[in-house]
């Protein structure tokens, strides 16, 4: 048995599109010949590859399909680029990527802007917990991405980019009415807290470390990096944020540091194990930018 190219790649339009429909406008074909194409394309699997809601949801069957799809038109990129093609959108691709939210806010889009000057490419960006951005190589919707996992994702090879530091700040007026204390954070076991939403455990990390109680202080949900930043500099509330972020606030004295522990978050690139130029460009790219600008991680011990 073969699994056709057009038949995968039909599947791929609809989970991307989510809708048989828009995936019809994608393929400059009508709707009924996607949902043709898909229907063929089961009866000679003998399993259901895509499960037909609003938005449309793959099988597992389906991820399986849609990651040869998208693998298999990755190396036809790179074969026309090799044959010369490189102008047109004949051999222009599209890789989608996950990220982190604050590494999307801070480091990862500079090195995105070399590649698409040098390469014709176009990025769909996927932003997700750093703690779940691997589930989305496993399911075969990205091709690469920025993970806290360090163990490889089957079928991908990981590289390490270093560790993200946070630091709990705040606004000077918000930590003078919060902590009398200066010299002891466990004062803050009354204050509101800001959390990017409800996976995030940055903040109760941080007051476990410092031996508060982290269910006794209020919480403000802020689900976006720089909006997040915005409602600590407005004293919302106190939160852990990226040195990246913070550094330029605390130097001008808009944040004060509050003391405790900072926190480094490991992270990782991982890609899938596929011999591509492409994917390697911009494995290279992103891994020296996040070496760069990201701290150490620390050695293992022997």
């Amino acid at each position: 048995m073969r699994i056709s190219f057009e038949l995968a790649e039909t599947v791929a339009a609809v989970v991307d599109e989510g809708t048989l429909d828009a995936a019809a406008r994608r393929l400059h074909i009508t709707p009924s010949a996607v949902s043709q194409r898909v229907k063929t394309l089961e009866e000679q699997l003998g399993r259901v590859v895509l499960v037909r809601s609003k938005p449309a949801r793959l099988t597992e069957a389906g991820t399986a399909v849609v990651r040869m799809a998208r693998q298999i038109a990755l190396l036809e990129h790179d074969t026309l680029v090799e044959l010369g093609d490189e102008s047109g959108d004949a051999s222009r691709t599209t890789v989608p990527l996950a990220v982190n939210a604050d590494s999307l806010a801070t480091w990862f889009l500079e090195p995105l802007g070399r590649l698409a000057e040098r390469h014709p490419v176009v990025f769909e960006l996927h932003r997700d917990d750093q703690d779940f951005t691997a589930s989305l190589l496993e399911s075969g919707a990205v091709m690469g991405a920025v993970t806290s996992r360090s163990t490889p994702v089957a079928g991908c090879r990981v590289s390490t980019l270093g560790a993200m530091r946070y630091e709990a700040v705040a606004t000077p007026a918000f930590a003078k009415r919060w902590l009398p204390d200066s010299s002891s954070p466990s004062t803050l076991a009354q204050a509101p807290l800001v959390d990017f939403d409800r996976r995030d455990d940055l903040q109760t990390r941080w007051l476990r470390a410092c031996g508060i109680d982290e269910t006794l202080p209020s919480r403000h949900y802020v689900p976006a990096s720089n909006d997040f930043a915005t409602a600590v500099r407005h004293g919302l509330g106190w939160a852990l944020l990226p040195t990246f972020q913070s550094h330029d606030a605390l130097h001008a004295g808009d944040l004060v540091r509050l003391g405790g522990p900072p926190i480094d978050v490991p992270l990782y690139w991982q890609q899938w194990n596929l011999r591509s130029p492409l994917l390697d460009a911009i494995a290279e790219e992103i891994v020296a930018d996040g070496r760069h600008l990201l701290s150490p991680l620390p050695r293992p011990e022997a």
